[in-house]
């Protein structure tokens, strides 16, 4: 009976932890000139894993991107891209401590992003106490 009773347990234990949504964070903290690739990442990694957890974590020139009429090398603006994302559950995360060093008045951030205190605290939170996968394209 013992031994029954631990196969279940096992068991339940297995189908938990393959039934839960993997968690990764990517933490963008260079210029709109790789943004564009790491969007791109973030778009394959959907299409690869549709249940996956996403949140961008974006601080100092990272956070260029996600402000309102930025554009790629190609003159395509992010507000789509980001826009499509958010619609796909990723979220955005800005440093307010970038915000505030560099001038940029929140009010020209693109709707879907989120402030944070720290970018940096933001991205060690997600991955020590939350479980995320860092990742930085």
């Amino acid at each position: 009976m013992k031994k029954l009773l631990l196969a279940i347990v096992l068991l339940i234990s297995a189908m938990t932890t393959s039934a839960q949504t993997s968690k990764v964070v990517y933490h963008i903290t260079t210029g709109i000139e790789t943004a564009a690739a790491a969007l791109n990442n973030v778009k394959n990694h959907l299409a690869a894993d549709p249940g996956v957890k996403i949140v961008v974590v974006t601080n100092g020139p990272g956070v260029d991107f996600l402000l309102a009429d930025s554009k790629d090398s190609k003159g395509r603006e992010f507000s789509g891209i980001v826009s499509g994302l958010a619609g796909q559950n990723v979220e955005f995360r800005v440093c307010n401590n970038t915000l505030l060093s560099r001038n940029i008045d929140p009010a020209n951030l693109l709707l879907e992003t989120k402030i944070v205190p720290s970018g940096v605290a933001e991205a060690a939170k997600l991955q020590s106490k939350e479980g995320f996968a860092y990742l930085k394209p």
